[in-house]
């Protein structure tokens, strides 16, 4: 249920037809507007697809259903199923579920966050092979689909998983915990998903570590620290943060690069050869991630950053390096977010700013100088507002949702390529 077009609905299905007798896809999406992974798809003979919508009777005598991260939490269609008695399954969760119990010494390590978690992932990642570890990466990343894992980790390996709130839903279902969890950070996000409710948020990411057994270990920060201890008693290591010489910007990414130490050191490293594996480190696609100068202007792309939280610590560590303010490119669709730090921020902290349409930036209550439908008109206007020396950075603030883009890799890629046009 989804395939979706990051590549990890597709890789999930190749790996299912591979060993399935039957596998019927459906999304609400249309087969043209799928065709890129349709196409992928179109020599695996037992895949009956049934696209432009879900009917009923394909959540019935199934063996189990693979549930896609951010299925409505009330979907008739998953109720369905399990009034049906078919299990309903996700793919991160089931990988681990299998790994439990058929290798057991796999060291799996998940980490989640509102904010951070994609850093502290691939931080993690690239500390432990630097160090000659067999590593493996999956969960919310990109282009990875997490079931095809099966055919390449070994006893003894490492699985690092980003894990949204969503595809902790299906550890929750499974009642499994990775047995190193990381819990970056929790903040206000996707309360349009949640209906409102925080605490629903809270109990998806809490999977985390809920069903933790001896021996097991929970990192966080202080931030979430303090937040779960809010809602009962966990023991959890919370390391002091430090800084080191690296690649990465901000007070945030400080947090990130010591709970990644926190986490390696747990596997045995020491933390000496972390923090020298840290400094070959480069920034993730899009989380502040520095993209060069162009015509003596510095690029930055945050394009991850899509809570006013979010675009708030992005201007902060901005401010921090280079002690000045740049010029913000911000908006989006609307998340349910209060608006009103954003708000300050935008009036303080910033140069100039270029709005990007969306539900979301119509909620932003400032004058609107410089607005436009298209990603590619605002780099141009904020390309135009810049001077020799000046930061332009692009941290939306919101959610991808649009007729221009599908999800929220389209629109890193689009910022990227337009910045690119700017290299002459």
């Amino acid at each position: 249920m989804g395939l979706g077009l990051l590549g990890r609905g597709v890789g999930d299905t190749a790996f299912l037809a591979s060993v399935c007798g039957e596998v019927i896809v459906t999304d609400k999406k249309t087969s043209e507007e799928l065709k890129e992974s349709v196409d992928v798809l179109k020599d695996c003979s037992n895949i009956i697809f049934n696209l432009g919508k879900h009917d009923l009777k394909d959540f019935e005598n199934r063996d189990f259903i693979l549930k896609a991260a951010g299925v409505p939490l009330e979907s008739e269609f998953i109720n369905h199923a399990r009034d049906e008695g078919v299990p309903v399954y996700m793919s991160a969760a089931l990988v681990v579920k299998i790994i439990k119990e058929k290798l057991q010494n796999v060291k799996v390590i998940g980490v989640t966050g509102t904010r951070g978690k994609s850093t502290a992932t691939h931080l993690i990642e690239h500390i432990l092979k630097e160090s000659g570890k067999r590593v493996h990466i999956g969960g919310n990343v990109r282009g990875v689909a997490n079931l095809p894992l099966l055919n390449e980790i070994e006893d003894g390996d490492y699985l690092v998983l980003e894990l949204d709130s969503w595809q902790l839903q299906g550890f929750g279902d499974f009642k499994i915990s990775p047995g190193i969890s990381l819990f970056t950070s929790f903040l206000d996000d996707h309360l349009n998903y949640y209906h409102n409710d925080r605490e629903i948020y809270f109990k998806d990411k809490a999977n985390i570590f809920l069903y933790q057994k001896d021996g097991d270990v929970c990192i966080g920060s202080r931030q979430a620290q303090e937040e779960i201890l809010k809602r009962g008693d966990k023991k959890i290591i919370v390391p002091e943060v430090v800084q080191i010489d690296s690649n990465l910007i901000g007070v945030h990414n400080d947090v990130a690069i010591s709970l990644a130490i926190e986490v390696v050191i747990q596997c045995g490293i020491k933390k000496e050869e972390a923090i020298k594996a840290i400094k070959s480190f480069k920034a993730v696609d899009g989380r502040l991630q520095y993209l060069g100068e162009y015509r003596n202007v510095k690029v930055f792309n945050d394009n991850n950053g899509t809570t006013p939280e979010a675009v708030i610590v992005g201007l902060d560590a901005i401010e921090e390096k280079f002690k000045k303010k740049p010029i913000l490119i911000v908006g989006g669709a609307d998340k349910g977010l209060n608006l009103s730090e954003l708000e300050k921020a935008i009036l303080n902290k910033t140069k100039d700013v270029v709005y990007l349409s969306g539900e979301g930036t119509n909620k932003i209550s400032l004058d609107k100088k410089y607005e436009f439908e298209k990603l590619e008109n605002c780099v141009d206007k904020s390309f135009e507002l810049s001077q020799d020396g000046d930061i332009i950075i692009f941290s939306p603030g919101f959610s991808s949702k649009s007729k221009y883009f599908n999800n929220e890799y389209e629109r890193n890629d689009l910022f990227v390529t337009c910045i690119e046009r700017y290299n002459i």
